[in-house]
Order: C-alpha cells, then sequence, then structure tokens
C-alpha cells in the first residue's frame, strides 16, 4: 500500500479568520525590506562565504513602516472584530493568538508566514519552540505541507531548516538570502549566552556572531507554546525572544499564561461548539466502599507567613455516618482520628511538612513507622495493580469497539497509554530487555478480548494471537545512548539527546503509524508525549499515571483532540465519529470540573460570566449595506442594560433570571438593538453554558423505529429526498463584476498619515510647572508618497484568483483608484476583501446540481447498518421519528423536536443522520430534519428543514450561508426530477411552526 498523504484544507473558515486577523495589524504596510551588508570585523568588513572565498554582501530583512501608533489603532479593529478586549497600549510588538489544542495552530501560523509575504513582502521568520517534541512537529509539519503551499501560493521559493548550532552556515543564509527563510528552533538552543554557540563569533558566519546577522534581519518571531518558552516575563527565554530584535513577536498557544495583545481566540468552549475537535467522554474507574484501611494521600503544602499546611485526601465520617473521600487541610502534629472520627486511623498523625516547589512533601507519623510522601502519593489504598489491570482491559474493549465501527471508513484506531515510570512497561536486565507488568497485563487482557464472540470478526485474518498481540503495542521513551528507554526528562542537554531519539522515531512515521498495514494500535508512553505530538486517530486515552496532583488533564486529552483522518488522509468530521474516550480514576463529574478549572486558570476563559467587551463582533450592516461590527462603545452599552435588568452582578455573572430568559426565548433587548437580538442571544447561550464533558457509561445505542421506518409514509419521503447529485458552478461575470463595482465604491476610504497640531499654555510657580490646552488643535494630512507603487492588479490577482481584465474592469468601475496612491497597502486589502466576499455569493448563486443515476442515492437500510449512539442525558423519546430516541444537544434542536412529536398534522420526520451530506464547494452539508406533514386539505407535503437560532442571514458564517444556499440548489434539482409529485422542498426556519401549512 503507496504511504498515506495527510491532506491539508485550505478552506476552514476559522483558520483563514486567525491568519487575517494577525495580517490586519499590519494594514497600511507597504511592501518594502531592508538591505544590510553582512560583514566580518576579523577581515576589516568583508564577509567569508567559504574557506577560500572572500566577498562582501548584503543580507535583506524586513522593514515595518508603520508607527506603533498605527499598529495599535489596526489591533483594536482587529479585536473589536472578534469580541476581544481592547488593548489600550503597545508597549512592546507582541501578539497572543490563542487556538485551542487540536485545530490547526501550527498550520495557522505557517500559513501566515506566506500571507505576510504575500501582503507585504515580509520575508524572514524564526520558529522557537519549548522541545525537541514540538521542534520535530513543526519541521515535519513543514514538510509534507510544501506542496500545499506552492499550490496555494502559486509556488513561491522558500527555505526553512532545523537550526543546528554544528551547521552555522544555515544562519547566514538566512540573513543573505531574498526568499522566504523559515528557521526553527527550541529554546534551548537560545537562552545561554555563556554557552550557546548562537552568541560567538564563528567562521561558519563569516566571522560573525550568528544572533548579530539574526538582528539584523528584524525578523518576525513566531513562538509555539510560549507559556513553556518564555520562562516568565523576566526569563531567560523572553530575554533571549527580545534579543532577536524581532519586527514583532507573534505567539500561539492554547494555555497562555501572559496574554499580552490578544488580535484571535478560539478557546475550548468555541472548537468544541464548531465541532473542531473531538467530543469527549470519560470512563471513570472510581473505587466505591474500600475504606478498611487508613488511607492518606497527598494533594499539595501551603506556606504562607509562619502557617505551614498541606492538602490531603482522607476517608472521613460525613454527615449520616457515611464514609467518604475528601480533601482536608491538616497541620504538624494533628491527629487523623480525631480528623476522619474512624478508628482506622488510630494513632496516626502529621508529622513535618515542607513547602517550596519540587519539595513539597509530608511525613505521616504511625507507632514504630514514619513515611514520607510527595504529592500524588498515597498510602493505605487499593492495589494500584488491580486498578490498573481493569482500566487497560477498559481502554481495550473501548478500542475494539471503535475499531468494529470505523474500520469500514478506512480508520486506523489508535490508543494511548500514560505511564508514570518505564519501568512499568519495560525492564533492563543482565540478560536484556524483558516485558513490564504493565506490558504483561495488556497482552493477557488482549488476548481475553480477542477471543470474546463480540470481536470475532476483527480477528478472522490472525493466524497467530500470540504474535498479533506482540505487534499491536509499543512504548514511545526517551532513549539513552544504549538505546535503551529513560525517563529522563529534557531540563539539560542529555535529557534532551535523549528525547530527540525517541521523537525522531514518533514524528517521522506519523503516516505510517495511521495505515492500516501497519499493526501498532497502542501505545503506551511518559513525558514523550507531553507536547507536540499530534497523531490524528487517537481515540482512546488511558491515564494510568495520577493526574489531579497537577496541572495535567489539558495536556493529556490533548493529544487526542484532533479529528481523524481516513486511509486516504482526509479528515472525517462529526462527533458521531469523532469521539475521545479518557480513562481516568476520577467521576466523569470530577473530571469535568477540574478540566474547567484548568480552562479557566489556562486561559481566563469565565464561564458564565459576561463582559463589557463581549457583544463588539456582532456583525450589523451600515446604511451603505456593507458588514461591520458592533463595536466597543455599543458592546459597553448593552453590558449597562444587561446590569440595570438584573441580569447580571456586578462583576458580570450571569443570573438565573436570564438564564430563564434565554431558556424560554424571552430575552429583552433595547430598541436600538433589535436588528441583533439574535446574535446577542447566542453570545449569552454560550457565555451562560458549562464545559460539555459525556459520561462514557451512559453511551448506548440507538436503535431504529422499525414501525417507523418501514411505513409507506417514510418510504414516500424518503424517495424524494434519497438521490444523489453532483454539481457545477457556472459564473456570470457581468453580475460578479458590478457586485464588485457596488462593495468596492461603498468600501471604507483609505487612511492617510496624519500630523496633530496641538498648542498650550505653560504657566511656573512654586506648586511646579501646570498646563492648560487652549485653542487651536488642528490635524494636517501628509500627503506622502510611497517609494514605489506595487502591481495592484497582480496583487489582487492573486488574492482574488480573478482574471487581469476582471480586476480592471471592477478598479476602473469603482471610481476608487486615487484612495491606492494614498495608502496602496491598505487598499489592496480593503479591495481583495471586498471581491472576494462578492465571489463566494455569486459562487453559491452560479452552483447547477445534477441528479445523478438512478443507482446514485442513499439507501434506506443505512438507518439500521449505519450505528448510532447516544448518551442518555441526550436522548429523547420519539414516536414519530425513524429511531426510538433523538440524540440532541442543542437548545433549538430540542425545541424543534418537541414541535414535530406535539403537532398533528406531522406524520413522520427524520432528525437526518451525518452520513447524509449534500455536497457543496465549501464542503459537505448535512441538513437537519426530513418532514411528512398533512396539510388542511390532507395532502402530503414534504420538507427538509435546517433550523437556525437566528433567521438573519448576516448572524450565520460565510461558509454556512453558503453552504445553505447550495442545499437550496440541490433539493430544487431533485423537485425537478421526482417522478412522483410533490416534491420535497427545502427550507430554513427559526422555529418549524414556520413551515406547518
Amino acid at each position: 500500500m503507496a504511504t498515506m498523504k495527510l491532506r491539508f484544507e485550505a478552506d476552514l473558515e476559522y483558520q483563514a479568520d486567525a491568519i487575517d486577523a494577525v495580517c490586519g495589524l499590519f494594514t497600511g504596510q507597504e511592501i518594502c525590506r531592508t538591505e544590510f551588508t553582512v560583514t566580518s570585523a576579523a577581515l576589516g568588513g568583508q564577509a567569508v562565504l567559504g574557506p577560500d572565498q572572500v566577498d562582501t554582501g548584503l543580507g535583506i530583512g524586513n522593514r515595518l513602516a508603520l508607527g506603533d501608533g498605527q499598529l495599535l489603532a489596526n489591533l483594536n479593529v482587529v479585536q473589536a472584530r472578534h469580541s476581544l478586549a481592547p488593548s489600550e497600549e503597545l508597549p512592546a510588538r507582541d501578539f497572543t493568538v490563542e487556538m485551542e489544542t487540536g485545530t490547526g495552530k501550527t498550520y495557522v501560523y505557517l500559513r501566515t508566514v506566506f500571507e505576510l509575504n504575500k501582503r507585504y513582502g515580509f520575508t524572514k521568520f524564526v520558529i522557537v519552540v519549548p522541545s525537541i517534541a514540538i521542534k520535530a512537529g513543526v519541521y515535519k509539519t513543514l514538510q509534507i505541507t510544501r506542496d500545499h503551499f506552492r499550490a496555494l501560493y502559486s509556488g513561491i521559493p522558500y527555505d526553512y531548516f532545523l537550526y543546528d548550532s554544528a551547521k552555522l552556515g544555515n544562519v547566514r543564509n538566512f540573513a543573505t538570502s531574498s526568499q522566504i527563510q523559515i528557521m526553527v528552533m527550541t529554546v534551548g538552543a537560545i537562552n545561554k549566552k555563556d554557552t550557546n554557540n548562537l552568541y560567538k563569533d564563528t567562521e561558519k558566519t563569516g566571522g560573525d556572531k550568528p544572533i548579530d546577522l539574526i538582528r539584523a534581519t528584524n525578523p518576525i518571531v513566531i513562538v509555539d507554546e510560549p507559556q513553556s518558552v518564555d520562562g516568565g516575563l523576566k526569563g531567560a527565554g523572553r530575554k533571549a525572544l527580545d534579543g532577536m530584535n524581532p519586527l514583532c513577536t507573534l505567539r500561539y498557544s492554547a494555555t497562555h499564561v501572559d496574554k499580552h495583545a490578544m488580535v484571535y481566540r478560539l478557546d475550548a468552549v468555541d472548537a468544541y461548539e464548531q465541532e473542531l475537535v473531538k467530543q469527549i467522554e470519560v470512563a471513570s474507574a472510581t473505587i466505591q466502599a474500600a475504606h478498611n484501611r487508613p488511607y492518606i494521600k497527598l494533594l499539595s503544602t501551603s506556606g504562607r507567613g509562619a502557617t505551614i499546611t498541606a492538602s490531603v485526601e482522607l476517608d472521613v465520617v460525613a454527615a449520616g455516618g457515611k464514609v467518604s473521600r475528601r480533601a482536608v487541610t491538616v497541620r504538624d502534629g494533628d491527629d487523623l482520628r480525631q480528623t476522619t472520627r474512624r478508628d482506622v486511623y488510630a494513632d496516626i498523625s502529621i508529622g513535618e511538612i515542607k513547602v517550596g516547589r519540587g519539595r513539597q512533601t509530608i511525613e505521616v507519623l504511625a507507632p514504630g513507622d514514619a513515611r514520607w510522601l510527595a504529592v500524588g502519593e498515597s498510602i493505605g489504598d487499593v492495589d494500584p495493580a488491580l486498578l490498573h489491570r481493569e482500566m487497560i482491559r477498559r481502554t481495550i474493549r473501548e478500542h475494539l469497539d471503535k475499531q468494529l465501527r470505523l474500520r469500514d471508513r478506512g480508520v486506523k484506531v489508535l490508543s494511548l497509554f500514560f505511564v508514570p515510570h518505564v519501568a512499568l512497561y519495560r525492564e533492563y536486565t543482565d540478560e536484556g530487555p524483558v516485558k513490564g507488568p504493565y506490558a504483561l497485563i495488556f497482552e493477557e487482557e488482549y488476548l481475553r478480548l480477542a477471543k470474546h464472540p463480540d470481536y470475532k470478526g476483527l480477528f478472522d485474518d490472525a493466524e497467530d494471537l500470540a504474535e498479533t498481540v506482540e505487534k499491536v503495542h509499543n512504548g514511545y521513551f526517551s532513549m539513552d545512548r544504549s538505546a535503551r528507554w529513560t525517563d529522563t526528562a529534557e531540563s539539560n542537554e542529555t535529557g534532551r539527546e535523549a528525547a530527540g531519539r525517541a521523537y525522531d522515531l514518533i514524528m517521522k512515521d506519523k503516516e505510517k503509524l495511521l495505515s492500516l498495514d501497519t499493526p501498532l494500535q497502542f501505545i503506551f508512553s511518559h513525558s514523550a508525549l507531553k507536547e507536540g505530538w499530534d497523531n490524528p486517530n487517537v481515540f482512546q486515552i488511558c491515564s494510568l499515571r495520577d493526574m489531579s496532583s497537577e496541572i495535567q488533564r489539558r495536556q493529556t486529552i490533548g493529544r487526542g483532540l484532533r479529528l481523524c483522518v481516513d486511509q486516504n488522509g482526509d479528515r472525517l468530521r462529526g462527533f458521531d465519529t469523532n469521539t475521545l474516550t479518557v480513562i481516568a480514576t476520577e467521576s466523569y463529574e470530577d473530571f469535568a470540573a477540574n478540566l474547567q478549572r484548568e480552562i479557566e486558570d489556562d486561559t481566563g476563559i469565565r464561564f458564565g460570566v459576561v463582559e463589557a467587551h463581549a457583544f463588539a463582533g456582532i456583525a450589523v450592516v451600515d446604511p451603505a449595506g456593507a458588514v461591520t461590527s458592533l463595536g466597543y462603545e455599543k458592546s459597553i452599552k448593552l453590558y449597562g442594560y444587561l446590569r440595570e435588568e438584573d441580569y447580571v452582578t456586578a462583576d458580570g455573572r450571569i443570573k438565573a433570571s436570564l438564564r430563564e430568559a434565554l431558556r424560554d426565548d424571552t430575552l429583552a433587548v433595547p430598541r436600538d438593538f433589535a436588528g441583533q437580538r439574535d446574535a446577542i442571544a447566542e453570545v449569552l447561550k454560550k457565555l451562560a453554558g458549562r464545559l460539555t464533558v459525556k459520561d462514557a457509561d451512559e453511551r448506548q445505542q440507538v436503535k431504529p423505529h422499525a414501525q417507523v421506518l418501514d411505513s409507506e409514509e417514510f418510504q414516500a419521503l424518503w424517495e424524494r429526498i434519497k438521490h444523489k447529485t453532483a454539481y457545477r458552478v457556472k459564473f456570470d461575470n457581468d453580475k460578479l463584476i458590478a457586485e464588485c463595482v457596488a462593495a468596492l465604491r461603498d468600501a471604507p476610504e483609505a487612511s492617510v498619515s496624519t500630523l496633530r497640531w496641538r498648542k498650550a499654555t505653560v504657566g511656573q510657580d512654586r506648586a511646579g510647572i501646570d498646563t492648560a490646552e487652549v485653542e487651536g488643535a488642528q490635524t494636517v494630512r501628509l500627503k506622502e508618497a510611497p517609494d514605489a507603487l506595487p502591481d495592484l492588479v497582480t496583487e489582487l490577482q492573486d488574492r482574488t484568483h480573478l482574471t487581469r481584465r476582471t480586476i480592471a474592469q471592477i478598479l476602473t468601475g469603482s471610481g476608487r483608484l486615487s484612495d491606492f496612491r494614498l495608502n496602496p497597502q491598505e487598499f489592496i486589502s480593503v479591495a481583495a476583501d471586498a471581491i472576494n466576499r462578492c465571489k463566494r455569493l455569486v459562487l453559491v448563486d452560479g452552483i447547477k446540481y445534477e441528479r445523478l443515476g438512478a443507482d446514485e442515492y442513499y439507501h434506506q437500510t443505512l438507518f439500521r447498518t449505519e450505528e448510532l449512539r447516544g448518551y442518555v442525558k441526550g436522548l429523547i423519546p420519539a414516536t414519530k421519528a425513524v429511531y426510538e430516541q433523538l440524540v440532541l444537544d442543542s437548545g433549538i434542536e430540542r425545541r424543534s423536536a418537541a414541535e414535530l412529536e406535539t403537532v398533528s398534522a406531522v406524520k413522520v420526520y427524520a432528525k437526518l443522520p451525518g452520513w447524509f451530506k449534500v455536497p457543496t464547494p465549501l464542503g459537505p452539508y448535512n441538513p437537519d430534519w426530513a418532514v411528512l406533514i398533512l396539510n388542511d386539505e390532507g395532502e402530503r407535503v414534504y420538507f427538509v428543514v435546517e433550523t437556525k437560532g437566528s433567521m438573519d442571514v448576516l448572524d450565520l458564517r460565510t461558509t454556512e450561508r453558503g453552504k445553505i444556499g447550495s442545499a437550496k440548489a440541490h433539493f430544487d434539482e431533485l423537485a425537478a426530477t421526482t417522478s412522483t409529485p410533490p416534491a420535497a422542498s427545502y427550507r430554513q426556519a427559526k422555529t418549524l411552526g414556520d413551515i406547518w401549512p
């Protein structure tokens, strides 16, 4: 089988938003570069190109033509568009992009490199990462995206390389090349001036210090996981970044510590709601009624002033005499029998407590014995081996269940086990390596389940199960020089080398691991997967190490959040396919609560809290018909209204009255905001919600409703919507030009440089100097011409992919060419945005569907053969639907289901499953409902319905609007070709009541 090639999607709207947000910072920037002389002080100003070559060379760097004032203004525009808190100042050119793990952060910042070059001519980029794992991941992404980016950016040449202190000649080429240059390095290579070769003179760079060459280029520095790179605001990593003399610093992470100036945010809630990551469910392994021994577990220690305490988990007698396990604060000398009110703790007390990073320990005293516990360690618990065996068994079952469901779709299922020590998986003896206890447990349980009748079909081709089990699991750990796995961390050079040997293996074989031809399916690891490893087909994560002792739930689940791919490398979407099962030693309620707490701590999200800027990004239409944002002033006004109406507390916390109004759809807004009422409600619903984590034990299969499925009514409905189509797009070029001309004519004016004069009197007395502004303030436009005007038509051709002739017609027809001379780059950006917006609408207007042959349709048997699963709390009993229960999450869907069940005119209906898709130029589209209704005359009326919380087309995402328009064209084609009228019609409705006859 040929090696899988991962495919990248170029039209994901949220990624385009993130890229445009960064590019928007430089609106008004001319395409310009700076040249500098690469010299060698040792050779009187000559650059050494090689051992025997001496020449003088010029380096090429980035140059910023905008002042910090314009950058701040641009930043505020971008922030308002995305409802982010406005920055009031710009002390450093540090900008933050927050993207949830699994949403394509690396792809986004790499594509941003090409967009910044295309729009502004920037060529020098340095990517700084915290670890070898992430460095290997970034390099791998650069390799597998090469053809993708060349196709998107007209084959533009570019170089990328990993910084290597032994190959410093690459740094000189980085400085002197006129092509796009991308250098990837770890913070460990730059944060120690006394040891890093970056700061030393070397003949490999012509006698210059490599850092001086980098500084001269004014690179755009991209920081991946800055919270691990900086070392704090004054840390060595942060100083090293500033020492590169960056034009600006772009920081990308899901867990920023220092927010700097936020330009884009796609948080955990956004990613989940848009189904950009896997749904999370938790299979909880919690021990019940195991309180027969004195159980003590250290959670943390704390020292405030002279008071030193520890938080420990104990089995305590609760109200009603029931014993429960909970956290208790203790001090030196506490008698645990008194603390717990249980005799089993007789004569056990707390001894010395130590605090401080890396030193948190507690002494537990018993007659004739003293034990020290570190954070996360316990005594008196059940045998961990028994618990972990059950967790390993559950993981294998979950894995095999998903394998049964997904194998026909070409999806390779992977599972991860996280263990605290290598020795639990692999031991090294004088005779050589042997399997550790967890490896033996895994093989025993895998062989046991392989013989289970439920999974027989998965092993029909296995000639020798013992040989099969040997091949399905392996470990990825750091390796020492003897190729032995080790627990070594990346805290020193030896540790980083050991980690590098493991990461080379795991990163370079990413596609191979995804292939069904590769038997490996279960991976055991330790710290090697902490960051950077991003295989998309991880469906199970079993943590055999404690997760309550450190903030690591987000890191742990982050290894499995990416949407899966099939054997063609195509990404599959939908929670019906993408569910990550976490096998953990805490209840799913506790897991969700702790995960939510981590997200709040990591990202600053305040669940259940409205902030004054929350509505700034809501779309509105100005009198000229252009789409703009609500803006900060109106957002603050709206926030004040919520306070006045007692919907939120003084600190913005959502009150029960607002939750009720949202639930009952009775939210009232001021008259000025009536047009945005539904969009405002959607923002508030998101803020009022909670992070959703499912309970794996509540997952169950939903059975088809045979009586409805086999009914004549449903068969008649299905006959009208089941057929497949293909589409082609035909542009009405005259219409496109006319709409683009109108859009560009009404677009905002280009800004120009200004000079503001102000006059003040200066007074002086014994109290000091005082000033008072007087009349005479004046603003003067500076009509400075750019050094050279860019090729306007070529620039717009690259950005819009229209012909030069069409672009020329649009430009001349708009009457706006004078703006181009005032601010060329800003005009190019405005014109490209206007043209692309019109092009997307014309694309949908010009789409034409054709029904495929008689054999091309969705078979009704799929309702029986394609498994549908849901969670108990999200299942709604149904009598008229094709399934016995409906799998619903949103309030809109629940209201719609209630209408369908209670309205007597509805005879049968279906919540259309994920496999029912309509092809569109913007990606596949899955409608909501198919409904059969009897009208007042007793005639049948057939509908396919899309229910949306808002009927305002501007409240919907551009891509979603395009898909809905395409779907209408698809069903219009089916209606025109149906042989048994009446045909099914497609409707978009806020409530299903809108379609009743």
